[in-house]
């Protein structure tokens, strides 16, 4: 993406942060001093600590693109144009227009929250303890399965009907989906069936082939189908929003800790998301947005 699309998006208010708030990673090399100003946009004055933070607020992939001296050329002239702008704004009073003053106030609590779960995700990943705790309780949440599978589509599947094939029904469907368990049961090639018959064009091109996936990587009856195999089982048809699969386990395995860790540290972060959202209830106008 480029810069002029994107760095409209960074905060005025990082222009006043303090030297004493920028991360470790982002202070300049020995012998430069964090107050050293090197940029001046009108009347604001940003130093080197100052910029460096702009920076630091960035994804780690578009930071990576500001290595080099033009490409921080380029950052200092987007944060003058996002000066210039926002200095004309304030000139026009649009800074005490209701429905900006709404989105300033949103856009600094999405901030504020991003910040505190930020920090919380900091705290609990140098506890090591409790990230071990959660992956030996909820081991389930980080099985890995591969797996084959056959897509028999049915009349209102989101999957594209094939060129020359007959939209069928979910009757129609289901008696398709058992005739070629049937033929695989009996030992034929599955590779060759999915090809030839999966509705599901991408993985039926693989023979049915799907990469490795996790609980959330499927619709619930597809991946309980799937669990509930034995290595080399075949499924009977397994009915979810898209027709009917005939799914063969490949092998089902459990992430080990150390490649489960930053998965951990999400849920571990949504836990403590959810354990706020008690401390503080929401309460809803029945009479605005109706009943549940």
């Amino acid at each position: 993406m480029k810069h002029s699309v994107l760095l409209f998006f960074v905060p005025l208010a990082l222009f006043a942060q303090t030297p004493a708030s920028v991360p470790a990673a982002a202070r300049p090399a020995p012998g430069i001093a964090d107050d050293q100003v090197v940029l001046a946009v009108g009347a604001e004055k940003i130093t080197k600590s100052q910029f460096e933070a702009i920076i630091a607020t960035l994804p780690a992939n578009q930071q990576s693109q500001l290595t080099s001296p033009a490409a921080r050329r380029k950052l200092a002239s987007e944060l003058g144009k996002l000066e210039a702008l926002a200095t004309e704004a304030k000139a026009r009073k649009l800074d005490q227009d209701p429905a900006v003053r709404q989105m300033l106030r949103m856009q600094d609590e999405s901030i504020l929250a991003n910040a505190v779960v930020k920090q919380q995700m900091a705290i609990d990943r140098s506890n090591a303890t409790l990230l071990r705790d959660y992956y030996d309780k909820h081991k389930d949440e980080f099985d890995q399965l591969k797996a084959e599978h056959i897509l028999i589509r049915f009349q209102g599947s989101q999957v594209p009907l094939r060129a020359g094939e007959k939209d069928l029904t979910d009757a129609e469907a289901l008696a398709r989906a058992q005739e070629i368990r049937q033929k695989l049961v009996a030992g034929g090639d599955f590779a060759a069936i999915a090809k030839a018959e999966s509705d599901d064009t991408g993985s039926g091109q693989q023979g049915g082939a799907l990469p490795a996936f996790g609980p959330t990587d499927m619709v619930p009856e597809f991946f309980k189908a799937a669990s509930a195999l034995k290595p080399g089982e075949i499924s009977q048809p397994v009915r979810t929003q898209f027709g009917y699969h005939i799914i063969k386990l490949e092998s089902h395995e459990t992430k080990p800790f150390d490649q489960a860790q930053a998965q951990i540290e999400q849920k571990v972060a949504q836990a403590f998301v959810e354990k706020l959202s008690r401390e503080f209830p929401i309460t809803l106008d029945e009479s605005y947005f109706g009943k549940q």
